[in-house]
């Protein structure tokens, strides 16, 4: 069930439907098959959910004024603080911490504006892969192949699943180097990273400070333009729609079209010539230098060094309490030299420099999100065989981190077919226009 979290507000707001109602549903919905016996939510709220619920709906019905989201159910990313609990990040191995003594500032800021927070989304232990897959508690089935059980991609895995199952309207997840587009290309929905410092980062369990980002998957850039705002400070504004005609779109290709499978090249392909018929102005984008970023971040990169340096009290206090897989990627930062990180950040540097003067001409510039459809569970139970597909998979999104610009994955599929997203990617702190570029797209992307 499509559910878009304004239209859902003007329900509560003129009595066509209840919070209760609302929160209810999504309870029930988790619960059931949906809700995949307790792969897709790790933990729900569904006491303090229907207590709010019903607070809500006893103000609304006195008249007392409410903020414009008040009611509406969303989920959040097992990363995130909530007050009284262990945050566990998909892992058994933060079971002996103390409970968080705050909550998280985005939960803060979602709870401000209303939001009922109905329970806590399965994710990859520690937020450490792009495949959506979990030793420790299952891992949840991409909703899209009833017949296969493929990746739901991750590492916001059960929040791709959530949304695209229609157990909640959105979900807030983590995008380090992908978390949030490639569940959101696997499953078919929405998602956006943000500039990195857009939104404030306190009580979130880290995987890499620099990289890590906070951002929202839902059934549309409206919804996503919405919850950006409210994790960014604001009060929930969406974007107007940027007009089609006339705009500029760098193409890129080389570096992350060179993997392109067939379902994932015909899909992109058949996107842009829609666009193409709309007026938007496309002109092919090769930018040379992005292939060196393999050989920047043989040694772990950024994310390997801050990851290990997090993690490396507990890998020798627990270390046989994490998922066999995830721990050895903790190899590649314990490795890694003072002098290999600083080379990290100057190559950094200089990429993010070259690359902002190539986009100049262009509005924004759009890609494949991920180079192929989602695989199946089965293909990638050996470790061996699931290394480099979950390289592949994050390797488009990835780039938008290394460079830290906003970006957003759209469905561009037909229906019926497994999933395939569409990536823009804007201007560092360029992200209200993004949003608004991919309003004005959206219809046009998803071929509607």
């Amino acid at each position: 069930m499509t559910q878009n979290i304004t239209d859902l507000a003007r329900k509560l707001d003129r009595g066509a439907v209840t919070s209760a109602v609302l929160v209810a549903e999504a309870l029930e919905r988790i619960a059931g098959p949906e809700g995949q016996d307790g792969r897709v939510f790790l933990s729900t709220y569904a006491e303090a959910a229907m207590a709010q619920a019903e607070w809500i709906d006893g103000a609304r019905a006195k008249g007392l004024p409410l903020p414009r989201y008040a009611g509406v159910p969303i989920a959040i990313k097992d990363l995130f603080d909530v007050k009284g609990e262990v945050t566990r990040a998909g892992s058994r191995v933060l079971d002996t911490r103390p409970a968080a003594t705050a909550d998280a500032a985005i939960v803060r800021r979602l709870r401000r504006a209303g939001f009922v927070i109905v329970g806590k989304n399965h994710m990859t232990e520690f937020a450490y892969s792009g495949l959506g897959m979990n030793a420790n508690f299952g891992t949840p089935q991409n909703p899209h192949d009833p017949t296969v059980a493929r990746i739901p991609g991750g590492s916001s895995s059960g929040a791709g699943v959530a949304v695209a199952a229609g157990l909640v309207p959105a979900a807030i997840g983590t995008d380090t180097g992908g978390s949030c587009r490639i569940p959101a290309a696997f499953c078919g929905t929405v998602g956006f990273k943000p500039t990195s410092t857009r939104v404030p980062k306190d009580g979130t369990l880290p995987l890499s400070r620099t990289l890590d980002c906070i951002g929202p998957l839902a059934t549309s850039v409206s919804c996503c333009a919405v919850l950006d705002s409210i994790l960014a400070g604001g009060e929930g504004e969406d974007e107007t729609s940027f007009p089609e005609g006339g705009l500029r779109l760098g193409v890129l290709e080389g570096y992350v079209t060179e993997h392109v499978d067939a379902g994932v090249g015909a899909a992109f392909q058949a996107m842009l010539t829609r666009l193409s018929r709309r007026g938007v102005r496309l002109s092919p984008l090769t930018i040379a230098e992005l292939a060196d970023l393999p050989k920047i971040n043989a040694k772990g990169g950024l994310v390997g060094a801050e990851a290990y340096a997090w993690h490396a009290p507990l890998l020798e206090a627990r270390g046989e309490f994490y998922d066999p897989w995830v721990r050895e990627r903790f190899g590649a930062g314990r490795s890694q030299t003072a002098e290999d990180y600083i080379r990290v950040l100057e190559a950094r540097a200089a990429m993010r420099a070259l690359v902002m003067d190539r986009q100049m001409p262009f509005d924004a510039l759009i890609l494949p999100s991920v180079q192929i459809v989602p695989p199946t569970i089965e293909s990638l139970q050996d470790a061996a065989a699931s290394v480099p597909t979950n390289l592949l998979c994050l390797r488009n999104t990835a780039v938008g981190n290394f460079l830290d610009l906003p970006a957003i994955s759209i469905p561009c599929h037909d229906e019926g077919a497994l999933p395939v997203g569409a990536m823009l990617m804007g201007r560092t702190g360029g992200d209200r226009r993004l949003l608004s570029i991919a309003r004005g797209l959206e219809s046009t992307i998803r071929g509607h």
